[in-house]
């Protein structure tokens, strides 16, 4: 490839953000392919002065009290640029002899070949992982570059050398190159050791086999040219230093971003969209899609292009949320990310994403429930109570064990079982039952607990019979003791015949009736049924003369027996005695709490504010053995059992599930079980 085209030679000295767009511009647009060397030198160029060079002053800034560094913007003079394109091509062109490369497409091992030109030129002694190492303008001046660093070198150089068929492949934290005519070969570029650990070269269908998010199940963003211009400026980084960040550098990539946004090179590059979303949270520009609106679309790049392999949409989405104390909708996001990455398996070099879930299960989660539960915050105080939360909470677990599961590696360990005991005996006890959840087997089809079904419901059947027949017992044994009572009332009836004169003075009138008789038969737990049956029961009116005294034809042509007459009036009596009562209560309950009402105005205010109106029960899937053996004690309203959740989430023998040895209490056979090096 030829070096600077005259076109863009004409746009130096460039001094401000707009005349580097006219350069970023010039090489997108028409028919030519963008040059990556000279694109990544120029913004190598300005993060080094914006960033790097701010950072080494910060201290003199300190010194004098300088609050804000003051805003400047570097001049790039076109004889600079120039110099250190045509240093990177006399370096790969005059390493790689392109007569031992005849093909017109790229082979592994001329990839190799660059890959091992441009690693053994980088310094041996500087840390990898530091910032502002992915331009070639780092190379070309320190030696020194990140994995996406010498990935972009290797595309760079394979351009230089016409060989246009190789190209980025990007997941979330790693880079490697496709090549071929239709980019069916992948090759390892970044992945440099001693032995067996060394990869260059070498296809990454190995990580796609182990299922490490490190390489997306195989769904990673492979780059054309005009993406790979996005992806080095998605790669900018604005920080000086870990509380300052350079506003002129992240309003150049802010720009950058919209122009390839414009020109619909950022609609199959998910994180490039939600680089482009974080920006606009800090400085919106008018006229322009919404944040959310930019993270729904990455989400929905990820689900269109991707098969749904990309987690860091949703956790961008789910701090943006959390940032604007949307906590629930954070909650989601953070549960929904943690599914698409229960798609992998969890490996040691997924430290990362790792660290991500660690940060959103120990620190924010638990910061949003102290908030709401110390410190009653309006934003977060409906969160402990409101079971849809409590369902992401549990999703977000279950998902991270799904994970876990079939990994060489366990994931959860005792810090993560503390964090999570306590985030949970945080929401409302309230609550737990309130959830509809569902078991999912690995072919994604609900079990069916058929045997402990058919156990609960012979068990409810069984307790409805025993109290069926235990009321009819008692009601029987009433009715005979009445009846034993009758048969010996003759007696009574002589003494009343002898004592006539003075019933007929009303001394056992009707008005005269022991008040004890009226007390509620079913009244308190346990207490009988006072047997003692007043023989003026029987009595209708005073004495008429009859066989019966004071029984009517007609009372005796409706009662069953004397007894059963007797039940049904003092029954009665009781009902109207316990009618008036209720009135005379209601009315007093109703005069208290009008009064309560006025004394507690405020706090009834408050309460109702933090109460929810009621909604439908929300339907949680789990699908992981753990969280499936803790289904009955995260959803019972008693006390938690704390021990036994520790130890199911911290079980290493679940991270290779298989059968499992017999015993007879739930959680016996753990401490039985060899296990693994927990991860702390």
């Amino acid at each position: 490839m030829a070096g600077i085209r005259d076109e863009t030679r004409k746009l130096f000295p460039v001094d401000n953000v707009r005349a580097i767009l006219k350069i970023f511009r010039s090489e997108l647009e028409g028919d030519h392919e963008p040059n990556l060397t000279v694109l990544s030198v120029v913004v190598g160029m300005v993060e080094n002065i914006l960033t790097s060079n701010r950072a080494s002053s910060q201290g003199q800034a300190a010194d004098e009290n300088r609050m804000c560094i003051e805003p400047i913007f570097p001049v790039i003079e076109l004889p600079n640029v120039e110099a250190l394109c045509a240093k990177f091509e006399a370096q790969v062109k005059g390493s790689v002899d392109l007569s031992d490369y005849k093909s017109e497409f790229a082979t592994r091992e001329m990839v190799k070949k660059v890959s091992d030109i441009i690693w053994s030129s980088l310094s041996r002694a500087y840390y990898k992982d530091k910032a502002h190492l992915q331009s070639l303008f780092s190379y070309l001046t320190g030696n020194q570059l990140d994995c996406f660093g010498v990935a972009l070198a290797v595309v760079a150089a394979c351009q230089i050398l016409n060989f246009k068929d190789v190209h980025l492949a990007l997941s979330e934290d790693h880079a490697w190159v496709v090549f071929g005519e239709n980019g069916e070969g992948t090759a390892e570029v970044t992945w440099h050791g001693k032995g067996n650990e060394d990869k260059r070269g070498q296809p990454v269908s190995m990580g796609i086999t182990e299922k490490s998010w490190l390489y997306l199940n195989g769904f990673p963003v492979v780059c054309t040219r005009h993406m790979e211009i996005a992806a080095l400026v998605s790669a900018i980084n604005p920080t000086i230093s870990s509380s300052l960040d350079s506003i002129e550098l992240a309003s150049l990539q802010q720009e950058l971003l919209w122009s390839l946004y414009d020109m619909g090179h950022l609609k199959k590059y998910p994180l490039a969209l939600s680089n482009l979303g974080d920006l606009e949270s800090i400085d919106p520009t008018p006229d322009r899609p919404t944040t959310l609106e930019l993270f729904e679309e990455a989400i929905q790049a990820g689900k269109e292009f991707y098969s749904d392999h990309h987690v860091y949409p949703y956790t961008y989405l789910g701090g943006h949320l959390y940032r604007q104390k949307q906590y629930k909708r954070a909650m989601q996001y953070w549960a929904e990310g943690a599914k698409v990455l229960s798609q992998y398996n969890y490996q040691r070099e997924d430290e990362e994403v790792y660290k991500e879930f660690l940060e959103v299960a120990n620190e924010l989660i638990p910061t949003i429930l102290k908030q709401a539960t110390v410190y009653h915050s309006r934003d977060a105080r409906h969160i402990p109570k409101d079971p849809e939360c409590y369902g992401f909470y549990l999703r977000l677990y279950d998902n991270i064990c799904k994970w876990e599961e079939g990994s060489s590696t366990p994931v959860l360990h005792i810090t993560w079982a503390k964090h999570f005991v306590a985030s949970v005996t945080k929401f409302d006890s309230s609550i737990r039952d309130r959830l509809d959840v569902r078991l999912i087997d690995a072919e994604g089809k609900e079990e069916v607990e058929e045997k402990e079904e058919d156990n609960e419901e012979e068990m409810k059947d069984e307790e409805e019979e025993e109290e069926e027949s235990e009321s009819k017992k008692a009601v029987k044994d009433k009715e005979e003791d009445i009846n034993k009572n009758v048969v010996s009332a003759p007696d009574e009836a002589d003494g009343c015949g002898k004592k006539g004169k003075a019933e007929n003075e009303g001394e056992r009138s009707e008005d005269n009736i022991n008040p004890e008789l009226f007390s509620d038969p079913f009244a308190g737990t346990g207490l009988l049924w006072d047997t003692k049956t007043e023989f003026s029961d029987f009595l209708s009116t005073r004495s008429n003369g009859s066989a019966f005294p004071g029984m009517t034809l007609e009372s005796l042509m409706k009662a069953e027996s004397p007894a059963e007459m007797a039940f049904q009036r003092r029954l009665k009596s009781q009902l109207s005695q316990d009618d008036n009562d209720n009135a005379q209560g209601q009315s007093d309950s109703k005069q208290n709490e009008e009064g309560d009402d006025e004394d507690d105005e405020t706090k009834d205010e408050l309460e109702d504010s933090i109460n929810l109106p009621p909604q439908p029960v929300p339907k949680i899937l789990l699908r992981s053995a753990k969280m499936k053996g803790l289904r009955g004690i995260l959803t019972s309203t008693s006390k938690l059992n704390t021990a036994a959740i520790h130890l199911q989430l911290t079980a290493q023998s679940q991270v290779q599930v298989g059968k499992r040895i017999r015993s007879t209490n739930d959680y016996e056979d753990y401490g039985t079980l060899r296990r693994r090096p927990r991860r702390e």
